[in-house]
């Protein structure tokens, strides 16, 4: 081909992979625990593998991974947290981290636990407000700046590019949560990230059966080389079963994303126009703050994540949750089911979430069934 091969037929063949034991097109499972490496000449290395450190079906959903993202490399993690722990071991006491003010609750209390026991300083401010973190920023002390791509649960869409510049100035680096996103939609280390993070359990899987995380790197250096050290250390790597179900579940990505971003967009216009909605958070719309930088980084669509506001409050919220019968009422996203969340009660105590927003995860069920059965809970509550 005179071009590279576009992100789908990467995933749909696994990068063109084929057995070279039995010339199948489909990995094996292979869950040895420890077998030989091969020295000069094919002579046995007497060190050989040992599964803590990796395993073949992980390291080829890592390859195909670093490919689509156009990193250097990339390590699967038992759980997206598993990764997210892995990037703050390398952190030293009296560093100091900034993290999106707005963004993914679980990370947030994660990382202030870790960041409080470990005696790392945590600044959280608006990402979408470079003048802001530029003042937050502190040169020689500030280690890592952790964005959102886009912000979850309202969906701002920071200037990567602008960050990476700023981060790269204080001495820091930028790692891109882009768990949402997709590779399929963007490419944060060609904006200039440092580190790219995924819950590998939401989209790259897409069928809620298996947890798992990524962490790919614009370029492999001491701080790579210590976060995989963790890892094995850890013992976290992604074990050879979750490994092969995710990648089945890559194979179909670019459909999943791509399906469900169209249905996003449509039912985040069509809620637009109810008199009982208040505000639809989706950087699709051309009302979203961030609607020109959201069609500059994301390629291809803009998402299939989107939140919207009650007019009636928390009580109408509730109410129109409890009416759906398409959407299910259940937590996480990225999965082939549409999945409708009161998300301030998931959050609990600490959460700044409206309290009068529903979170949705756009599936890939038929467009018109998910917008009747928002229109039919609308109208009941």
């Amino acid at each position: 081909m005179a071009r590279p091969p576009h992100p789908a037929t990467r995933l749909a063949g696994l990068g063109h992979y084929t057995d070279p034991a039995s010339g199948s097109l489909v990995p094996p499972i292979q869950p040895g625990v420890t077998g030989l490496g091969h020295g000069p000449a094919g002579l046995p290395d007497m060190a050989g593998f040992y599964a803590r450190s990796g395993n073949a079906a992980a390291g080829l959903a890592e390859e195909l991974l670093a490919g689509l993202e156009g990193a250097a490399a990339c390590a699967c993690f038992g759980a997206g947290a598993a990764a997210a722990q892995a990037v703050l071991a390398g952190l030293r006491p009296g560093a100091h981290l900034l993290l999106e003010a707005a963004g993914y609750y679980e990370f947030r209390a994660v990382i202030a636990r870790f960041c409080a026991r470990w005696g790392v300083a945590v600044s959280l401010v608006e990402m979408t407000d470079l003048a802001a973190v530029a003042a937050a920023l502190r040169p020689g002390a500030t280690r890592l700046v952790w964005a959102e791509l886009p912000t979850n649960p309202l969906w701002r869409v920071p200037d990567i590019a602008g960050l990476a510049g700023l981060a790269q100035g204080a001495g820091a680096k930028l790692l891109v949560d882009a768990t949402v996103a997709t590779p399929v939609l963007a490419r944060p280390i060609a904006l200039g990230a440092d580190w790219v993070l995924h819950s590998a359990t939401k989209y790259l899987n897409g069928h809620g059966d298996l947890t798992a995380g990524a962490l790919s790197c614009a370029q492999v250096d001491a701080d790579w080389e210590e976060l995989l050290r963790h890892r094995t250390a850890a013992g976290t790597v992604l074990p050879p079963f979750e490994a092969w179900l995710l990648l089945r579940g890559m194979r179909t990505l670019a459909l999943r994303v791509e399906t469900a971003s169209r249905t996003a967009l449509r039912l985040a216009e069509w809620l637009e126009a109810q008199p009982a909605v208040s505000a639809v958070h989706y950087p699709g719309l051309p009302g979203h703050p961030q609607h020109a930088l959201a069609r500059a980084q994301l390629q291809g669509g803009f998402g299939a994540m989107l939140s919207f506001q009650l007019a009636g409050g928390r009580a109408a919220a509730l109410r129109v949750a409890a009416a759906t019968a398409v959407f299910r009422r259940a937590t996480s996203l990225g999965s082939t089911e549409s999945l409708v969340e009161h998300r301030r009660s998931t959050e609990g105590a600490g959460s700044l979430c409206p309290d009068d927003l529903l979170r949705l995860s756009i599936g890939i069920e038929h467009a018109e069934d998910l917008q009747d059965d928002l229109a039919a809970a609308l109208a009941a509550a």
